[in-house]
């Protein structure tokens, strides 16, 4: 009667289990989080900074502890059962509660000192943010900044980052989601390229030349290459394949090949030359961030410094908008961008852009 009882009931509510009143080992829980996450015991040690076989000891004492089978395991990784998925939920509802509590301690303290991590885009971050990062310092010298550049999304509400900004509008519906502007992508080359072999003046034409490819996930980089030479093979025609936008940026620069960079790139200097072709691509800028981190003091200070520094009224570039890169220095009315990227490139080489006709 009482396994009928029980039927559909979550392993962790059922009265007759010999461990119903024992509370689970957070630490353990943790780790088969992380493993169910990452598919597999090896990239969750790898993750978590542990041996496989600790990984699996936690598991295995979990199991025994709850007296249930938590995961099957296969070729290509590990699966939750039936079992492992109600702990699963449960698991998560616990992870939430704890994070709850590190926000909940952090804003019972006003003081702007400590750590914010901030997760961005590598080309946002090597490029926009981070020239920029020290006036925030300068105007708040106590507050340390974690910057997180990478094209995986952070996840705000596991504590990944504080704030986050990405291409890609999230869907969680318990985060705060904030448009900042918008970045425009085209084809540029490099002044090497074009002495080399020449600038092409429609996409048919590109078709001939070189191009270099940042595969990056937010910006789906495949789909939009098929949609803009469909029916065309990578092989013969993409020279370069790189997975960082500093890479990309400087091989473009030096004259591999072709590819879409940020108008914005105009700002940096360098021997970029936007290609007149009528292939632009944009991509919306969001920031997020949990409701709770908004009421943090450290964190309530960067995400407005954030909104700031993306101000499509101040940087014409953010703009919903496109604007060419060589019409973007007359609408431009702040500092000599020179300034803001002292150190990074020479300020001769930040001029008004060539434009191939």
């Amino acid at each position: 009667m009482q396994q009928q009882r029980d039927s559909g009931v979550p392993i962790l509510e059922r009265g007759d289990s010999p461990t119903a009143n024992t509370a689970a080992d957070w630490e353990a829980v943790r780790i088969f989080l992380e493993v169910v996450r990452r598919g597999s015991f090896r990239a969750a040690a790898e993750a978590l900074g542990l041996s496989i076989n600790t990984l699996r000891r936690s598991i295995s004492d979990l199991e025994q502890q709850l007296t249930v089978t938590l995961l099957t395991r296969h070729v290509d990784g590990v699966r939750p059962t039936i079992e492992g998925e109600y702990i699963l939920a449960a698991a998560k509802r616990m992870e939430e509660a704890s994070f709850g509590i590190v926000r909940a301690r952090d804003r019972a303290h006003p003081a702007l000192e400590g750590e914010v991590k901030l997760a961005v885009t590598e080309g946002l971050g090597t490029f926009w943010v981070a020239p920029r990062l020290v006036e925030f310092q300068r105007a708040y010298p106590q507050l340390m900044v974690n910057l997180i550049c990478a094209m995986q999304s952070a996840d705000v509400l596991r504590l990944e980052a504080d704030v986050a900004i990405q291409l890609t509008k999230p869907t969680a519906p318990d985060i705060k989601v904030v448009k900042l502007g918008r970045l425009h992508s085209m084809p540029f080359a490099g002044q090497p390229y074009i002495d080399a072999y020449g600038a092409p003046k429609t996409l048919a034409e590109m078709s001939k030349h070189r191009l270099v490819v940042q595969l990056a996930e937010q910006t789906e980089t495949r789909r939009l290459f098929d949609q803009v030479f469909p029916g065309v093979p990578w092989s013969g025609f993409v020279t370069m394949i790189n997975n960082t936008s500093t890479a990309h940026s400087w091989v473009i620069a030096k004259g591999a090949g072709i590819g879409w960079v940020p108008t914005y790139i105009h700002a940096i200097g360098g021997r970029f030359v936007p290609l007149e072709i009528d292939a632009h691509f944009p991509f919306d800028i969001w920031l997020t961030y949990h409701p709770d981190a908004g009421r943090i003091p450290r964190v309530r200070r960067m995400i407005d410094w954030i909104i700031d520094a993306f101000d499509p009224g101040k940087f014409p570039w953010f703009r919903d908008e496109f604007i060419h890169p060589n019409d973007l220095p007359k609408l431009y009315r702040g500092e000599p961008l020179a300034n803001m990227f002292e150190g990074f490139v020479h300020s001769s080489q930040v001029t008004r852009p060539r434009v191939v006709k």
